[in-house]
């Protein structure tokens, strides 16, 4: 007897909020979602491909049939380790191959990844091990700057559920276990016959990614295998990339910006993704005239270190298609001497993007339209849920759609206010739309959300005035975001100081908030004193005025200078 389709994940997970069936069902019977895990899929890509170059480095190259063969052997030593389905694992590791090694052994053995950035510190892994109860911290080994495994072995003794620490790269310290042993004594027979009894729901969560947070540390976003996949392949097909198409996007690969619209897709489509395991001048040129990419996105920093050499033609551009990038089009395009085509999306769903062939109004001004036919938008007056219907009025938007979350990872308070009445989800983003032509293209105008963008990186205010407000001198903090030529904003801190007390440097405060367990990306970089914070009519703090504080005196500064 055929047993009925299910439209919903057979075992759930506590604190997972699902789509609902309904949802599931139009999707699916729509086209858009299909019954694949992400494993299916991207083993279906690496047969379709098995001798293209799939990963690229300076270190060498994988074929896609390498990369299927080395992530089997990987997943299994995993699986033989003792670890379990569902198990969650903490990624901490920067760009390198053996990360997406990592990333696709966990897929492959229904293991979590729990996407955290090599820069975060005891505030972050501490909580998001404990939240997720994570049972192995991957770290990358041979970070100069930092003994990541030192501190993976302090970790496991305070996230009660973790029990092991694998080391990506370099030589092998303290108790950590070694990728490298683990594929030498893991022959591929073995593997995939662990493999073989790994049984994944495609409605089951793939990866928990992390929100940029707008109170307190990041929240854990779930993302579920078939609309990752979905979410994937609609950015690869919106911007056409194929098998002889080659990557280079320095920025995270933890990062869904990287990972669901860059280097997964690719991985999908056949084409080459190379990494950059430095980002020195040197070493990101080195991959430019290396592999000639087709596709890349360059943040404000990233980009600031390259320009003397694509100025200089230096870098050969000459394969450059397509640009992915925030805002800057006009520039970046007389720069690149490339198309050039904005995004705007979140780790929580939708992804908009333009296209060459959009009105030069939008490619120069606006973000594009949805990369799905069944993502619905919605503007709002800010805080409400009165609609807005009239084109060109500023709102905040809100979403829905197939690869659009239901709730965060077990955090119903945060979830009662972020989704509306009808399930959308509540960005916290400013926008306005236009039709033009009969199609509706929308224009990014600025964050509701109390986090300061420093390039690309959203940093929670309120997380780190905690913790600034935690210095002896310091009464109250107020933290904001100041414009920044190159990181697009820095983080600048308005405080009051306690009486008989100096104002801390800015490098001091960084030696305080090191102690405190923050990342060093969310400190300071400007310390401003103030008698009193100024205060909104409702005895809130206020952040535009603040805003304009910085603002002023740096222009001032500049004038001056």
């Amino acid at each position: 007897m055929r047993t009925p389709l299910q439209y919903q994940v057979q075992d759930p997970l506590p604190g997972v909020v699902y789509a609902p069936p309904g949802d599931l069902r139009r999707y699916l019977d729509a086209g858009l979602l299909t019954r694949e895990t992400m494993p299916e899929a991207l083993r279906a890509s690496f047969a379709a491909h098995g001798p293209r170059i799939a990963l690229a480095s300076a270190e060498g190259e994988l074929t896609y049939e390498q990369l299927d063969e080395t992530t089997d052997r990987l997943a299994g030593a995993w699986l033989e380790l003792g670890l379990r389905p569902l198990d969650r694992v903490v990624f901490q590791i920067g760009n390198c191959p053996e990360l997406v090694l990592g990333f696709i052994a966990c897929l492959k053995a229904g293991l979590i990844p729990v996407c955290t950035l090599a820069a975060h510190r005891e505030q972050e892994i501490g909580y998001l091990g404990v939240h997720s109860a994570a049972r192995m911290h991957f770290v990358q080994g041979d970070d100069p700057k930092f003994n990541d495994v030192a501190f993976a072995e302090q970790m496991r003794g305070e996230i009660p559920s973790m029990k092991w620490t694998v080391q990506a790269r370099g030589a092998r310290l303290g108790t950590a276990l070694h990728l490298r042993e683990q594929l030498e004594t893991m022959p591929l027979a073995r593997a995939r016959e662990l493999l073989g009894q790994v049984h994944i729901d495609p409605f089951q969560v793939a990866v928990f990614q992390l929100s940029g947070g707008t109170t307190g540390v990041p929240k854990i976003i779930p993302r579920f295998h078939n609309e990752y996949i979905y979410n994937m392949r609609a950015v690869g097909q919106f911007l056409g990339y194929g098998p002889d198409d080659c990557l280079f996007m320095p920025m995270p690969m933890m990062h869904n910006l990287n990972m669901g619209c860059c280097f997964g897709p690719f991985l999908l489509s056949g084409g080459t993704v190379a990494v950059s395991t430095a980002m020195t001048a040197d070493a990101l040129g080195q991959v430019f005239r290396q592999y000639r990419p087709t596709w890349t996105a360059i943040a404000g920093p990233i980009l600031e270190k390259l320009k003397p050499a694509i100025q200089s033609g230096l870098l050969p551009l000459d394969r450059l298609r397509g640009v992915i990038s925030a805002n800057n089009a006009p520039a970046l395009r007389a720069l690149l001497k490339a198309p050039v085509h904005h995004i705007f999306g979140m780790t929580e769903g939708v992804i908009m993007l333009t296209r060459e062939d959009d009105p030069q109004v939008v490619q120069d001004t606006m973000v594009g339209h949805p990369v799905s036919g069944m993502d619905q938008v919605k503007l709002f007056q800010i805080g409400t849920e009165e609609e807005i219907t009239e084109e060109g009025v500023i709102g905040e938007c809100a979403f829905a759609g197939p690869y659009t979350i239901h709730g965060y990872y077990d955090a119903a308070d945060r979830n009662a206010q972020t989704f509306t009445s009808h399930g959308f989800y509540r960005s916290g983003d400013l926008m306005l739309f236009r039709d033009i032509g009969g199609v509706r293209y929308w224009q990014f105008c600025g964050r509701t959300k109390d986090v300061v963008d420093r390039a690309g990186e959203k940093v929670n205010c309120e997380e780190v005035e905690l913790l600034v407000s935690r210095h002896p001198a310091v009464t109250s903090a107020g933290v904001v975001g100041m414009p920044d030529k190159v990181y697009g904003e820095r983080i600048c801190a308005f405080i009051t100081l306690a009486d008989q007390h100096a104002a801390p440097t800015v490098a001091a405060l960084g030696i305080f908030l090191q102690e405190q367990g923050l990342a060093r990306f969310k400190w300071p970089e400007r310390i401003e004193v103030l008698a009193e914070l100024p205060l909104t009519k409702s005895g809130k703090l206020s952040k535009p005025l603040l805003k304009q504080l910085i603002t002023d005196k740096l222009a001032a500064e500049a004038a001056g200078h």
